[in-house]
Order: structure tokens, then C-alpha cells, then sequence
């Protein structure tokens, strides 16, 4: 069962004036199946919080354990492969390669692993199917909605089977109804899957939906019913 643990995390950047200081001392741990919510104000640093997580960045202290791997002790091939194999992203852009089908572009991560079997290809068309765009598979994103867009991002943030699963403001492009939807997709998938779901929103609905929600303010991060 995976485990996610963040560790006394502190990110600062330098300045002509000063250093500036992102994140202070952000601590909390996440098991398979569980789910959290980030929410917070513009700036607040939810952002980096999740690029730390996923080896986007490194923290300036701390560290962020993935089943007691600190993979910010990898060099950058093995990096490249963990970030690949072990975490999947979700943005608030899709990010779909324009050129590609919807088939394509969920099976761009395992072209990155080194080669597309029969076997991913299979997952790629349940996983379209799950998301409900199983007749959509030769489309390319021009000839997609946004939501349906976004749906085609979660299917190939889920194609290697993460342990843990970013998604960053994940309804933050889409109309009330959808983001609804959206949400609720995100909820069952990670239900399915049982990986470990970390979502960054500034939606009130998003972030009720997951089992533990925190407030990160001011570089600090505290239980949001605290």
C-alpha cells in the first residue's frame, strides 16, 4: 500500500531585496485510498506544495517520501522514470498534444517509459471508456469539449497506474456543470484505482468531495476545520 509522506517542507527563492519565502514547515502523510484537499488563496503556494511533491522542484528543507524513496536523491534519468511510473498530474490545462488522437495522447506516458505494449494500449481503451469517450478514441482535442478534454488528462494521468495522483486545479477552466462532473469522475476514478488523490483547488465543491481537506496560508499549511 503507498505511502505519501511530506516532511517540514520549506521553499524559499532568492530576491534583489530579500529571500522569498513560499512554504514553511508544511507536514502531512496520505495512504493508497485516500484523498486530500489544498485549498487556499492566490499565491499561497498550493502550486509549488505540488510541484515538490511530484519532483517538479525541490524544496529549499524537508523532504517528501513516496514509500520511504526520497526521489530527490535520484539522479535525472531515474527521476524522469519515477516521476513517470509513480505520480500522475492533472492541470488546470489539459495539455493534450494538439496532433494526437484521444487514443495518442493517453498513451503518451508510456511512450516515455520506452515503448507502447498491447497490454497499455488495452488499459488506454478501458480508461477512455471509464471516462465515457470510448467513441471519441480518433478524435484529436480541436474536436473535443473542454470537460471531455480534461477527461481525456485523466485518463493518461492514470495510464501507468500512479501511486499518487496531482491534479491542480483540476475544474478550474470549466463552467459549474462540468467541473461538477469532473469532480465527480476524479472521486470515482480515484475510488477504482485507489491510488493516493491530492487535489489543489480554490473550489469549495472540489475540495469537500475529498476525506481530508487543509488550508495553506501564508506558506503554512493547517487542517482546514482548524
Amino acid at each position: 500500500m503507498a505511502q505519501l509522506q511530506v516532511e517540514h517542507i520549506a521553499k524559499d527563492y532568492p530576491t534583489r531585496a530579500d529571500r522569498l519565502t513560499v512554504l514553511r514547515d508544511v507536514s502531512f502523510a496520505a495512504a493508497a485510498g485516500q484523498s486530500v484537499a489544498i485549498v487556499g488563496p492566490s499565491g499561497s503556494g498550493k502550486s509549488t506544495l505540488l510541484s515538490i511533491i511530484g519532483t517538479l522542484e525541490h524544496p529549499t528543507s524537508g523532504r517528501v517520501l513516496l514509500d520511504g524513496l526520497d526521489p530527490a536523491g535520484l539522479d535525472e534519468p531515474r527521476l524522469a522514470a519515477f516521476r513517470n511510473e509513480r505520480i500522475g498530474f492533472v492541470f488546470q490545462d489539459h495539455h493534450l498534444l494538439p496532433q494526437c488522437t484521444v487514443l495518442e495522447n493517453v498513451l503518451v506516458p508510456t511512450v516515455a517509459a520506452g515503448a507502447t505494449s498491447a497490454e497499455s494500449t488495452g488499459r488506454a481503451r478501458e480508461l477512455i471508456d471509464r471516462v465515457g469517450l470510448g467513441h471519441r478514441l480518433e478524435h484529436r482535442p480541436a474536436e473535443l469539449s473542454g470537460g471531455e478534454r480534461q477527461r481525456v488528462a485523466l485518463a493518461r494521468a492514470l495510464i501507468c497506474r500512479p501511486a499518487v495522483l496531482l491534479a491542480d486545479e483540476p475544474t478550474g477552466n470549466l463552467d459549474r456543470t462540468t467541473a461538477g462532473r469532473i469532480g465527480e469522475l476524479l472521486l470515482a476514478l480515484h475510488e477504482q484505482e485507489q491510488m493516493i488523490l491530492l487535489v489543489v483547488t480554490h473550489s469549495e465543491r472540489l475540495a469537500g468531495l475529498m476525506a481530508q481537506q487543509f488550508e495553506l496560508d501564508d506558506g503554512t499549511l493547517k487542517p482546514l476545520d482548524a
